[in-house]
C-alpha cells in the first residue's frame, strides 16, 4: 500500500476538501509534516472538485505557489489501497496516449431496466470492464476537457476518461489494475479496510534487544518461535546504539510492531527510549504493538508468550492503545 507522497517522483498533491472538513485537514497534514500537499475547496459533484483541483495546477488562482505538471493523476481517497506500480504504469501510458485508467473485470453482470422496471437487456461481462482509479492525464489535454465540458457533464458525469474522449478525441488507454483498487462505499467496507491495514502493518517485527547478540539469546529463540506462529512475515533483530540511530532506521523502513527485550535493566529505558522516538517520529499508523518483555518470565513459557506476542500484532486491539504491556 502506497500513499502518494512516499512516491518520490509526485511533485505535488492537490487534495479537494469540504469546507467543513478543511481545519480537519490541515491539522493532519501539520500532524504527521506531509510536505507538497495543497487544498483547495470541494465542489458540490465530483466532476467540480477535480475541476477546481485542476485549475490550482494551472495557476488560475491568484495565491496558488504549484506550477503546471505534464502529467496529472486524479485519484479517489475512497481507494486507499494501490502500490506504486499502479501509478507508475497509468502516467506512462497517459505520456504515450494522453489519457490512460486503471479498469478491472466485471464481478458483477449489468443490466439495463424497462421504463415498467424489467429487464430490458444485459450487457455481455466478458467484454466490459469496470473503470477504475488512478487515472492519468496529459495535464494539457484534461484541463481543456474540463473547461471546455457542459454544466450537465460537471453535474452528472462521473468518467473523467469520458470526457478527455468527448471534449479533446483523446482515446484513453486502458491499464489492467491490480486488485486492491476497490473502493470503501459501505460501512461493512471500513471492516475490510481496516483488516487489510492491520495485515499489511504487521508484516515486520522488530526485536529489540539491550544486549549484544548471543546465539542462546531469549530474542532469538523467542524470534524462531514467532517465524512459527506468524507466518509471511519479515523479522529484525537490534541492538540499540547509543545515538538511537539503529532504531531510527527501522522506523524509517515503516515498521510499526516492536518487541522490547529488558534483559540487562530492569527499568524499561530502552523501552522508554524506544516509545520515546517512536512518538517523535509522528508515524501515523493504527494502533501501533510495543511489547516489553523480560526474558526469565518469558524464557519459562516461550511458546505461550510468542503466541501472545502474535495475537497482539495481528488484531492490534484499540481498547489497548497507550497501554504498557509487560510479558
Amino acid at each position: 500500500m502506497y500513499f502518494p507522497f512516499r512516491v518520490c517522483w509526485i511533485k505535488d498533491i492537490v487534495v479537494a476538501v469540504t469546507g467543513e472538513n478543511m481545519e480537519t485537514m490541515k491539522s493532519i497534514i501539520q500532524k504527521y509534516q506531509h510536505k507538497g500537499i495543497s487544498l483547495v475547496e470541494a465542489g458540490v459533484t465530483r466532476h467540480r472538485s477535480i475541476l477546481n483541483g485542476l485549475k490550482a495546477l494551472a495557476g488560475d488562482q491568484t495565491d496558488s505557489r504549484l506550477s503546471k505538471p505534464q502529467v496529472v493523476i486524479i485519484h479517489d481517497a475512497v481507494r486507499p489501497f494501490f502500490e506504486e506500480d499502479d501509478l507508475l504504469k497509468v502516467v506512462r501510458a497517459a505520456r504515450e496516449h494522453g489519457a490512460a485508467g486503471a479498469v478491472r473485470p466485471l464481478v458483477s453482470t449489468v443490466v439495463s431496466p424497462s421504463t415498467e422496471g424489467c429487464l430490458d437487456h444485459s450487457l455481455e461481462r466478458a467484454r466490459y470492464r469496470a473503470s477504475e482509479m488512478p487515472q492519468a492525464f496529459l495535464f494539457d489535454v484534461i484541463y481543456e476537457a474540463y473547461q471546455r465540458c457542459s454544466d450537465y457533464d460537471l453535474e452528472f458525469g462521473t468518467e473523467c476518461l469520458q470526457l478527455a474522449l468527448k471534449y479533446c478525441h483523446t482515446n484513453a488507454k486502458l491499464v489492467e489494475g491490480s486488485p486492491d483498487l476497490w473502493k470503501v462505499t459501505y460501512k461493512r467496507d471500513l471492516y475490510a479496510a481496516e483488516s487489510i491495514i492491520k495485515e499489511r502493518i504487521s508484516q515486520e517485527i522488530c526485536i529489540v534487544m539491550d544486549m549484544k547478540e548471543e546465539k542462546e539469546h531469549v530474542g532469538h529463540l523467542l524470534e524462531a518461535v514467532l517465524k512459527n506462529e506468524l507466518h509471511h512475515v519479515k523479522m529484525t533483530s537490534v541492538v540499540p546504539c547509543h545515538d538511537g540511530s539503529s532504531i531510527q532506521h527501522i522506523i524509517l523502513g515503516q515498521c510499526y510492531s516492536f518487541v522490547c527485550m529488558n534483559v540487562m535493566t530492569t527499568d524499561f529505558q530502552n523501552t522508554q527510549k524506544l516509545l520515546g522516538m517512536l512518538e517523535e517520529s509522528n508515524l501515523s499508523i493504527l494502533y501501533p504493538v510495543v511489547v516489553v518483555s523480560d526474558e526469565q518470565k518469558l524464557q519459562e513459557s516461550l511458546k505461550q508468550g510468542a503466541v501472545i506476542i502474535a495475537a497482539l500484532i495481528k488484531e492490534r486491539n484499540s481498547a489497548l492503545l497507550g497501554q504498557l504491556l509487560v510479558a
